[in-house]
């Protein structure tokens, strides 16, 4: 009886695979580590063969700690970071940076190599960019790929396929060249509300004239919760599976969170407009959904359909959180290697220090989070890092102190999406939140006490393989459609409220933090 699923979540530095039952019961998880390289400063490349190899061995440690055999599982669904990956005609590993080695043939999705070409898609002022909050990002694929045809053009000529990286996972998976609408709508500039899809004349004016030929991009996509096929027989014994499984539409990782978190709320559409899902991690992205599209500078989106049906999707986010005080860890002189063990040693000492200090903690100290960019809601990757503030104090309490600031930034920025989303049209009352952020009990009173809002906390350890797993479950057959899958299989959530007494506090925060953008932006336009 083919009664679970199995979902798969590749990350920035792992693949996650879980076992699932049509209840949304998470019976077992799995991880394995994935490589990348960095040749040089904003450069970060993935070998996708090792991303599969990755999944294939998560899969297999899943489902034997699950104690499932292979003709249980229904459905495999996949999701993962919206990295490009490059193959050539043969359908063989190509190198995006032209290397010899033609292992590393994917350009993940934090890789800012291609900030002059998305320049260049934002000058075209294309009615596309709409659809991309007016500014193009070196995060989407389109500058990606110009800067590949531009700077390796012998790569170029090789190349035969291009693939958002879950659709590479479901194409190794099935061999279908199908394509996810998810994945396509929202890092493609591929119009899914529009009869055409593909904008021809953008993709002209950008030098892509090309690409749909060069790529294998079919013209049509399929929505989340379509199936793509069965498992091949080849891919079946990798994972440790059969043939009969049948595989899902893959999804970006951010918006299968979304699913995850809200899915549940689909068919309550007045309840869902009012919700955000955030999923934090190395980067942070919130998600919103609505049934009329809404327009707003500096958000991805709308997209129609790439997750709901009938529904517009909107995404803001920030491009380096979980990485920005990974990094913070790593460069002050008492910090070191950023083991979640020192995470939680730091989280320690900083409410001990509040406790002491009260709201003289840092109270001198303040930073913009921007480190990687700006994503949501300037719009400017080519925006920096400010850190005002600083003394000549060295210890692990100077740490301390930068670390709690650097993580009241964050949760501005995410406070400066929210007011940006509210002038679009999205009046939010509440964060449903997944993701490893889950883990910084820092970040999480931030969340609720900066924003105002109420936090929802579901009862599952990965809402983002639970969103992966329903979009399976419809595409296995499991359940009818998202909205029964995503109520039958939601497992609850416990809601936390704001604490008021530092409302005052927090919001003369957000001016000063709106005054350093200020600030920031003054000393950039002295000549």
């Amino acid at each position: 009886m083919r009664d679970l699923i199995v979902a798969v979540d590749i990350g920035t530095g792992s693949a996650r695979a879980g076992v699932f039952d049509r209840a949304g019961a998470m019976l077992a998880r799995a991880e394995h580590a994935i490589a990348m390289n960095r040749p040089r400063e904003n450069f970060a490349e993935h070998d996708s063969e090792d991303i599969w190899k990755a999944a294939c061995s998560a899969v297999r440690a899943a489902c034997e700690t699950a104690g499932v055999g292979a003709d249980r599982v229904a459905a495999l669904g996949f999701d993962a970071t919206c990295s490009l990956v490059v193959r050539d005609v043969d359908a063989a590993q190509l190198s995006v940076s032209g290397d010899e080695n033609p292992r590393w043939d994917t350009i993940v999705w934090l890789d800012h190599r291609a900030l002059e070409e998305a320049d260049f898609c934002t000058a075209t002022q294309h009615p596309v960019l709409d659809h991309s909050g007016k500014v193009m990002s070196p995060e989407m694929q389109m500058p990606k790929l110009m800067w590949l045809k531009r700077h390796r053009p012998e790569q170029w000529t090789r190349a035969g396929y291009f693939f958002d990286l879950a659709d590479f996972m479901t194409w190794k998976a099935t061999g279908s060249l199908a394509r996810s609408r998810c994945t396509i709508t929202a890092k493609w500039n591929y119009l899914a509300h529009d009869g055409r899809g593909w904008q021809d004349d953008f993709l002209s004016a950008i030098g892509l004239e090309d690409l749909r030929d060069r790529g294998a991009l079919p013209a049509e996509t399929l929505p989340v919760g379509s199936a793509i096929g069965h498992l091949s027989r080849r891919a079946a014994e990798e994972l440790g599976l059969d043939t009969g499984c049948i595989v899902g539409a893959g999804m970006i990782d951010a918006y299968a969170g979304a699913l995850g978190l809200l899915g549940h709320l689909t068919g309550e559409p007045r309840r869902l407009e009012r919700r955000l899902g955030l999923i934090g991690g190395t980067s942070s992205c919130v998600v919103a959904f609505s049934k009329e599209k809404k327009f707003g500078f500096g958000m991805w989106g709308p997209y129609y359909e790439a997750v709901l049906p009938g529904r517009w999707l909107v995404e803001g986010g920030q491009s380096a959180t979980g990485a920005l005080l990974d990094h913070i860890v790593r460069v002050h002189s008492a910090g070191g290697e950023p083991t979640p063990a020192t995470h939680q040693r730091i989280a320690n000492r900083v409410r001990e220090l509040r406790t002491l200090e009260g709201d003289e903690f840092a109270a001198r100290l303040h930073v913009l989070p921007d480190f990687h960019g700006n994503r949501s809601p300037l719009a400017d990757p080519h925006g920096l890092g400010v850190i005002s503030g600083l003394s000549l104090d060295a210890t692990f309490d100077s740490l301390c102190r930068l670390y709690w600031k650097t993580c009241v930034a964050i949760v501005l920025g995410i406070r400066h999406v929210i007011d940006k989303l509210g002038e679009c049209g999205y009046a939010v009352d509440a964060l449903h939140v997944t993701g490893g952020h889950l883990h910084n009990p820092l970040l999480m009173e931030l969340y609720r006490d900066v924003t105002g809002r109420r936090l929802v906390v579901p009862k599952t350890s990965d809402a983002v393989l639970l969103g992966t797993a329903t979009a399976a479950a419809v595409a296995g057959r499991l359940h009818p459609d998202l909205a029964s899958a995503g109520a039958a299989m939601y497992p609850g959530g416990t809601e936390l409220s704001p604490e008021p007494a530092h409302a005052a506090a927090y919001e003369r925060d957000y001016r000063r933090f709106l005054a350093l953008y200020r600030h920031r932006d003054e000393l950039e336009k002295i000549v």
